[in-house]
């Protein structure tokens, strides 16, 4: 009730942006998670044609967040909206409609591009919108994503006994849905973009040390958010012995979402600076992975087995509903109002090149580990939050972070 109440204390713009990042989670987890089943047992395709078409879209996303970024600040973050929205439900419907290659590979590249671009101007607007509420904002936004995240599987499984392509039709109508929904009721924004050019934007941005720094440090964070659907569930199968111990990853995750996070970060916003609770997030996300270690490679599976793993699934929910918030706050402090979108969109390519290798190490390490040390991923888990914790903290005590008040961007007019 509290939670709803809150809601309903942000403009309707916000909201409309909350109900629109549960439809996209939605939309996104009931199709891209049984892509790779489909490519293969249905359309028969090979390991390595698998991998180029679920790589490209994520080559298109990951790299393309800058484009994203930069369009919200000189075009407007509703029109960018918009348009991303609408270019995933050209693409999800041709994975609906297509069986050759050419069409996957369009169909991959549509879809990566739309969340390039509405996943920074959404952020922007975001934070625009809400004012100096942004932490509650990105809470909520939290809560939102994290229920869409559980949906989404859910009901593509369901999807699935009639075939893919009622999944992926299903997956587009929601964007359409959303597409329609927000050039209906998103207010349109006057913009003021930045008087140089788009490479004087990003030059800026990318000559700002301290931003790239703490984009860097947040290394950690997103290795680790992933594991949730790398590591964690592979322990917990291996834990339990059962297939679908998987799913209480994302149910724990959830309910926890869903019953603490905006209580978490109200109380936390009120005590301390921001780059305490986002060091102090980050160490519990790294700490997490230690209870599952214990059990790792032990041979037995049983419900005792479990314990751990759902303690530090547990833990590492909790650490990312301290820190989030915190991180996406903080942000527009770093530069100009006119350059908060092509800052999210920066942000989102250095943090994710960097993810993206530190999944790298984690793979080694869960491939190494099975020669005789299954504890390996898991410390080098915890080593990644703990060394993330340490980068803000040695940020902080240089005053390289924005203050509360820095961080608060102003509604458009």
């Amino acid at each position: 009730m509290k939670t709803w109440h809150e809601i309903r204390r942000f403009p309707l713009a916000v909201r409309l942006l909350l109900v629109n990042q549960l439809g996209v989670n939605t939309g996104f987890y009931l199709l891209i998670p049984y892509l790779a089943t489909h490519l293969t047992e249905n359309l028969g395709m090979s390991a390595a044609v698998v991998g180029i078409v679920l790589g490209v879209r994520n080559l298109s996303q990951q790299g393309l967040f800058i484009i994203g970024g930069s369009a919200s600040d000189r075009l407007g973050a509703r029109g960018v909206i918009i348009a991303g929205c609408a270019l995933r439900t050209v693409g999800f419907g041709l994975f609906a409609l297509g069986d050759g290659l050419a069409v996957l590979l369009a169909a991959s590249v549509l879809s990566g591009l739309a969340g390039a671009l509405f996943n920074p101007a959404v952020r922007a607007y975001l934070a625009q919108e809400s004012g100096e509420r942004k932490a509650e904002a990105f809470a909520l936004f939290n809560v939102f994503a994290t229920t869409g995240a559980l949906i989404g599987p859910l009901l593509g499984s369901v999807l699935l006994l009639v075939d893919f392509r009622t999944s992926a039709l299903t997956a587009a109508a929601i964007f359409a849905v959303l597409t329609v929904a927000q050039a209906l009721v998103l207010p349109a924004r006057r913009v003021e973009p930045s008087k140089g050019g788009v490479l004087a934007d990003w030059r800026e941005v990318v000559g700002n040390r301290a931003f790239l720094a703490f984009a860097l440090a947040m290394v950690g964070m997103f290795t680790l958010e992933n594991q949730l659907y790398l590591l964690l569930p592979s322990g917990a199968r291996q834990a339990t012995g059962w297939d679908g111990a998987a799913g209480l990853v994302f149910l724990i995750g959830t309910l926890t979402n869903l019953t603490l996070q905006l209580r978490v970060t109200r109380a936390l916003k009120q005590r301390g600076s921001r780059a305490r609770w986002i060091g102090t997030g980050l160490s519990l996300m790294g700490l997490a992975f230690l209870p599952p270690a214990t059990v790792a490679g032990t041979g037995s599976a049983g419900l005792l087995d479990a314990v751990p793993l759902l303690l530090g699934t547990l833990m590492l929910y909790v650490g990312i509903m301290i820190a989030s918030p915190f991180v996406m706050e903080l942000i527009p402090g770093f530069g100009r109002p006119e350059l908060t979108g092509t800052y999210y969109g920066i942000f989102y390519v250095v943090s994710g090149i960097a993810a993206a290798l530190g999944n790298t190490v984690v793979g080694w390490a869960m491939d190494t580990g099975e020669d005789g040390a299954p504890w390996l991923p898991w410390a080098c888990c915890a080593l990644f939050g703990l060394a993330s914790a340490l980068g803000v903290a040695l940020l902080h005590r240089r005053n390289a972070l924005p203050t509360p008040s820095q961080t608060a961007v102003p509604a458009p007019a």
